[in-house]
């Protein structure tokens, strides 16, 4: 868990999802696109970090072990007032009448690239600094829905995050070392340095290294 340094951000956002090379990247571009993040891997987590934090949306996994992604924006909705939008690979009928009686802002159907996340927050940004409110739960049904609808205004990435070897390398120390974000960080930092390389290398270096090990074992 973390979250981006004391300087001016778009808004505050709180990212769950147990697959921890998701979150990373995810976690990844939304500060790159200038949004303060604060991430979890598990819905107890997300929810004190709700309560410490009040962040002013909320991006939720649907399908995580111990609490779901539907627990959790219960609590949300009706502890906190936070809105949120849900991000799942799971678009039947069952999950899509939960999502619209919890009033989701939004419902993101993966694999999804952090360049799609990022004009559909700037859009419910946009929504709740015009005065929207977290829908109540018997707002419209949502569809599942592509974010490039956001905008055209709203600028888009200038390259998707998920050609980055950063956050798949963070992603990948947090998986098999149980690290959060800032400890994987810090220590691809430090291998860098020992290796005297720009961290970016040391990122490529590192995937390059897991996929050498995996045809080997095949």
């Amino acid at each position: 868990m973390g979250s981006a340094a004391d300087v001016q951000h778009k808004g505050r956002i709180l990212v769950v999802d147990d697959d921890r090379l998701v979150l990373a990247t995810v976690t990844h571009g939304l500060l790159s696109a200038g949004y303060e993040v604060i991430d979890a891997d598990n819905g107890d987590d997300a929810i004190l970090l709700a309560r410490e934090h009040r962040p002013q949306l909320a991006l939720l996994d649907i399908r995580m072990e111990g609490k779901s992604g539907f627990d959790v924006a219960e609590t949300l909705r009706d502890a906190y007032r936070i809105p949120f939008i849900f991000l799942s690979a799971f678009a039947d009928a069952a999950t899509r009448a939960q999502v619209n009686a919890l009033g989701a802002m939004d419902y993101l159907i993966k694999p999804l690239e952090v360049a799609q996340i990022v004009p559909a927050v700037d859009a419910a940004f946009a929504r709740l600094r015009g005065g929207a409110h977290v829908p109540a739960p018997q707002a419209a049904p949502l569809a599942p829905s592509a974010p490039a609808a956001a905008p055209q205004a709203e600028p888009a990435p200038p390259a998707s995050p998920l050609d980055d070897p950063v956050p798949l390398a963070l992603g990948v120390l947090m998986h098999r070392h149980s690290l959060t974000r800032a400890d994987a960080l810090r220590r691809l930092q430090k291998l860098a340095d020992d290796q005297k390389q720009p961290v970016p290398a040391q990122a490529e270096r590192l995937l390059a290294a897991l996929e050498e090990l995996a045809r080997t074992a095949l």
